[in-house]
């Protein structure tokens, strides 16, 4: 029997329908409050100075806040995507905020032609880079039932080929040239653990945390690094409009992150900043996962136990106790 007392064993029972609703219920966190985001640069001013920096999605989103940060510290950046006159837009934008040109290159990353010309570009306007970010990316919510070999490849080509095509092109150059460099790739946390529903992004994910660690082991003899940043949820408008169209998901988002709030560009390009930095010189092949504990908070099989209240914990401690056996 569970409890040998029927008085102790009847209270426990009345009281478990309100257990039972405490861990399925999603509570706002009040924790946010001792984490609050900071979004200032925490390298020194000019850390960049010198230094060209290469971009891509850097027209939006987490691109745009890590080329500000960049841009901020001295870099001269070059941002590249499809879309030229977005990124003639964030360019004018962070030149005019940081003082640092910015210049706009558009580039198809599942065109190795595209890339190529996009790469000739770069080096007339700033020269080979000191740091390449394989920032973009693509992705939709879909049952995996309902996909199509096309979209399969919608999500594929951008994430996996993308990173691919670019970091070969410009590793081949920069071999060449025998120029060292910081090759940093964004990436997601269920790149490790895969995810339902966004097969192809996480299959495409995890293929492009191997190949920078792959390429960490075998290039560092040329000079180059190579690092990977697993953020968690951020909230950015192209990203959220096509994983949480209807807003339903973003608290419960929240209420799984230990630190109860979703991460911000800003402290995503801290990190990058540092990550691609003379800094960091002694960091490659590492992939580094930014969640506010959410990762850990998934995994651990007890870990909705933090919603109970001390009452019911005591309810609880009382249950176990009145175990008799195995």
């Amino acid at each position: 029997a569970l409890c040998s007392n029927p008085i102790v064993f009847n209270w426990m029972h009345r009281n478990m329908k309100d257990l039972i609703k405490t861990l399925t219920t999603e509570n706002g966190p009040t924790q946010a409050k001792f984490f609050p985001a900071n979004e200032e640069s925490m390298l020194l001013p000019g850390t960049y100075k010198g230094k060209v920096a290469f971009i891509t999605g850097g027209g939006t989103g987490l691109g745009k806040g890590m080329t500000t940060t960049l841009s901020a510290l001295g870099a001269e950046c070059v941002i590249a995507s499809r879309k030229l006159d977005v990124l003639k837009k964030t360019a004018e934008e962070i030149t005019s905020q940081t003082g640092n040109k910015v210049h706009a290159v558009q580039c198809d990353v599942r065109d190795p032609k595209s890339i190529e010309a996009a790469v000739d570009q770069l080096v007339d306007v700033a020269g080979l880079p000191d740091v390449v970010i394989n920032n973009a990316a693509g992705n939709f919510i879909s049952p995996s039932e309902k996909l199509s070999a096309n979209a399969w490849r919608t999500i594929t080509d951008i994430v996996l080929n993308g990173t691919a095509f670019v970091t070969l092109e410009l590793g081949k150059r920069l071999i060449l040239a025998e120029k060292g460099a910081a090759f940093l790739a964004i990436t997601t946390i269920y790149a490790e653990s895969g995810s339902g529903f966004v097969v192809p992004s996480a299959a495409a994910k995890a293929g492009v945390e191997t190949l920078c660690t792959s390429l960490a082991a075998e290039w560092g003899r040329y000079g180059l690094r190579f690092n990977v940043i697993q953020p968690g949820p951020i909230k950015t408008k192209g990203a959220f409009s096509r994983l949480d169209p209807t807003g339903m998901f973003e608290k419960g988002m929240i209420s799984r992150i230990p630190v109860g709030r979703l991460g911000t560009p800003g402290e995503i390009a801290n990190l990058a900043a540092y990550l691609c930095s003379d800094y960091a010189s002694w960091v490659s092949g590492a992939i580094i996962r930014m969640d506010g504990g959410e990762y850990v908070s998934l995994a651990g099989e007890f870990n909705d136990l933090r919603k109970v209240t001390k009452e019911q914990w005591a309810m609880m401690e009382t249950m176990i106790r009145g175990t008799k056996g195995s």
